[in-house]
């Protein structure tokens, strides 16, 4: 595939930070179902460097892909050239997803509340939104069963991180048993944004801030957030992306900055 390349930053971007650090955590998983976007190159990344026997599993039913270059979309013709199976819609979600057998789902969302459910259906009320979104899509398995879930947010505002979601697209674990249900996986355990990460460890524990990136100050995550947010008593500064990882990023998985903008 041939692209122009953009010029190349001097400094991490936003987009590179968010997947490095994504990239790092995937150290001790084995089976991955990723959407397309930064999770790709986060799972992309750790392929290349902390985890390289980790298997990725897309929605479009493509297992095992070894794509010869970055795809576009999750039904892209190059994430099936070479790669180990293509399972139907059925066997991905009835026997893959909802067989246990994925260690970390990647979603992301336009608002995330305090225990991680997300909405990615409408901004303001449903009947007259102000702005409508792609919806679920396979999110509500992903959230179900997936041992545990990783959230990209590209922006950390109030109006993303809220107290209370203008519509519930993926409800996560506590909400399935207030219903009535059932929960298999521990749902959200981390949320990456520009300026840090959130995480938690169990069912019923609230997102709280653990990693601040560089420069940032848990009081500016404060203010960003729509909830009173939990500082942990062990909050640390992230790495900075190494020399290596940035030269993975931008020479070689995404030198035309088709994700990383």
């Amino acid at each position: 595939m041939t692209s122009t390349c953009a010029p190349i930053p001097s400094e991490p971007t936003q987009s590179e930070l968010l997947t490095v650090t994504a990239a790092r955590d995937l150290a001790n998983a084995g089976v991955v179902f990723a959407g397309i976007g930064l999770p790709t190159l986060a799972v992309s990344l750790a392929q290349e460097t902390v985890a390289p026997h980790l298997e990725v599993v897309y929605e479009s039913g493509v297992t095992g892909a070894h794509p010869a270059y970055l795809p576009a979309t999750i039904a892209d013709s190059v994430l099936i050239t070479g790669a180990e199976a293509v399972l139907t819609l059925p066997a991905v979600f009835g026997y893959v997803l909802q067989g246990g057998r994925i260690d970390v789902g990647f979603l992301g969302a336009a608002q995330i509340d305090k225990y991680g459910s997300l909405n990615s259906s409408v901004i303001g009320e449903w009947k007259k939104p102000i702005k409508r979104l792609p919806g679920s899509g396979g999110a509500h398995d992903v959230m179900a069963c997936a041992k545990e879930v990783h959230v990209i947010m590209r922006r950390h505002t109030p109006a993303a991180f809220v107290g209370e979601l203008d519509f519930c697209t993926t409800p996560g674990p506590e909400r399935a048993l207030q219903a009535g249900g059932a929960a298999y996986g521990r749902g959200v355990t981390k949320v990456y944004t520009e300026l840090g990460v959130l995480s938690r460890s169990e069912v019923g524990e609230e997102l709280a801030l653990t990693a601040v990136n560089r420069g940032v100050t848990p009081e500016d995550v404060i203010a960003a957030t729509g909830w009173p947010l939990k500082v942990s008593d062990d909050l640390h500064v992230l790495d900075a992306p190494d020399p290596d990882e940035l030269r993975i990023l931008r020479e070689e998985l995404d030198p035309g900055r088709i994700y990383l903008r």
